[in-house]
Parts: structure tokens; C-alpha cells; sequence
């Protein structure tokens, strides 16, 4: 757990709690426990904002996140999820360079009736985002969410071609996207930090998906992650159904993290 919270949140925690608990709290260990979990209480209540889906047609989602993180899987459970609560849903297959990631956003698509735009392997991602947003646009749908590339060993060119297709959403609406949404593993501790930093530089990020909060991930890059960020986390990846993508609360994470410490 402390190891994925990081020496500098822990320290801000230790010093937080070595301010506001009493000396007699300090020598006791039940007190102690107490004031910790206030603590990280507070800083995780910053970040517990749920995505709210405006009343723009099309509200547009884009995803960022590297490979392997449950992007694409976050993306059909978050259209399903979209689609139960009445919501016509739209998905744009942004991740030209894998076929399987097209392939992958195609099957959830036809399982649950969702349309998806995409064109071949290679294809420039910008232009499949703009035609997906034409049409979503064209067809009054609520919600279309983009799927980006996640290949980090050319950082550069990936940043760029992000920043390329933020800009040409902002062609249809200068408002768009409506949310940019960084799926991260929260499995791989300080490296989700040091993603985290590098999306945010790059597009400005407005919510966060943990995913694979299930293992034995305790999940403490999430402190971290909130305190050096303050990014909303929108939803939390506990399993592989579609109910185990969760809006983040705050309690009930502290809740299970703290009945599990015990």
C-alpha cells in the first residue's frame, strides 16, 4: 500500500497527521488509525466527481490511456452502462494501429446494437474521430465515445497526434471533447503517476478510470494520483462484468481499504 502512494503524498499524509492529532492521539495506535483514515479521506473527496453527462448532442468522450490498461474494455462497458440508463451511444474506432483493437470495439458494437465508425489499419485517427462526430452529430446520438492509440514507445508522435485530434473536434464544437478520460492500471503504481503526468501535459485531462482495482492492487496510486493531480476519478475497474465498472465514491473506497487493513 504505501509503496504505491509514494514517499512525497506519504510524507504530506505524515505530516498532515502529526499537525492535527494530539500528542496523547499520537501514542495511541486506535486514535491514530482514526485520524489516518481522515486524512486520506480528504484527500481522495477532492477527486470524487462523477462524469455527468451533459445535455450536448453528441456529449463527447475521448479515451487516452496506454496499451494494456482496459481502455477498450472500459469503453464497452461504459456504452452499455450509458445505453441502460436510455442513452443513445455511438463508439469512434481511434485506435488505427491495432486491428484488434478495432476488432475488439466492432464485436462490443454489434452485441449491444452500438454503432461503430472505423476504417482500415493505419487510418489517420483524427479523420475516423471526425466522421464518427459528423455522424453522431448528424443522427442526434447523447453520448460518442472515441477510443485513441495507447503505443508509448514514440511518445512524441502519440502526444501530437492526440493534440491533433482535439483539435479537429474542436471544428465541429468548440467545446469538444466534452471529457478526456485517462484509463490507467492501478496495478503498476508510480508508473500510473508518471502516465498520468505525461496525458495531462499533453491534452489537459478532465477524469480518470482506474481499472484492475480488483487484484491484489490496494489501489494506493489513487492518493497519489489525487494529490498530485486533482483529477476527477469518474469510474473504478473492480472485475470483468459490466456492473464492475463503478462511479468512484470516495467513503466506500476508504471503506474497503481500511477493512481490508485490518
Amino acid at each position: 500500500m504505501v509503496a504505491d502512494v509514494g514517499v512525497e503524498t506519504t510524507r504530506k499524509i505524515i505530516t498532515s497527521l502529526t499537525q492535527h492529532a494530539s500528542r496523547r492521539d499520537l501514542k495511541d495506535a486506535e486514535a491514530l488509525f482514526v485520524k489516518l483514515r481522515e486524512e486520506m479521506g480528504e484527500i481522495l473527496a477532492t477527486v470524487d466527481k462523477p462524469l455527468e453527462i451533459e445535455d450536448k448532442k453528441p456529449y463527447v468522450i475521448l479515451m487516452v490511456g496506454v496499451n494494456g490498461v482496459g481502455k477498450t474494455t472500459t469503453i464497452g462497458k461504459m456504452a452499455r452502462q450509458y445505453q441502460a440508463q436510455g442513452k443513445s451511444v455511438m463508439l469512434a474506432a481511434g485506435d488505427t494501429f491495432r486491428a484488434a483493437a478495432v476488432e475488439q470495439l466492432q464485436v462490443w458494437g454489434e452485441r449491444n446494437n452500438i454503432p461503430v465508425v472505423a476504417q482500415h489499419t493505419g487510418a489517420d485517427p483524427a479523420s475516423v474521430i471526425f466522421d464518427a462526430f459528423q455522424s453522431a452529430k448528424a443522427k442526434g446520438v447523447d453520448v460518442l465515445i472515441a477510443d485513441t492509440a495507447g503505443r508509448l514507445q514514440n511518445k512524441a508522435h502519440l502526444m501530437e497526434e492526440l493534440k491533433k485530434i482535439v483539435r479537429v473536434m474542436k471544428k465541429l464544437d468548440e467545446d469538444a471533447p466534452h471529457e478526456i478520460m485517462l484509463t490507467l492500471d492501478a496495478s503498476t503504481g508510480q508508473n500510473a503517476v508518471s502516465q498520468a503526468r505525461l496525458f495531462n501535459e499533453a491534452v489537459g485531462l478532465t477524469g480518470l478510470t482506474l481499472t484492475k482495482l480488483d487484484g491484489t492492487a490496494k489501489g494506493g496510486v489513487i492518493f497519489a494520483i489525487a494529490d498530485q493531480f486533482g483529477i476527477p476519478i469518474r469510474y473504478i475497474g473492480v472485475g470483468e462484468g459490466i456492473e464492475d465498472l463503478r462511479p468512484f465514491k470516495a467513503g466506500d473506497f476508504i471503506e474497503a481499504l481500511f477493512a481490508r487493513e485490518d
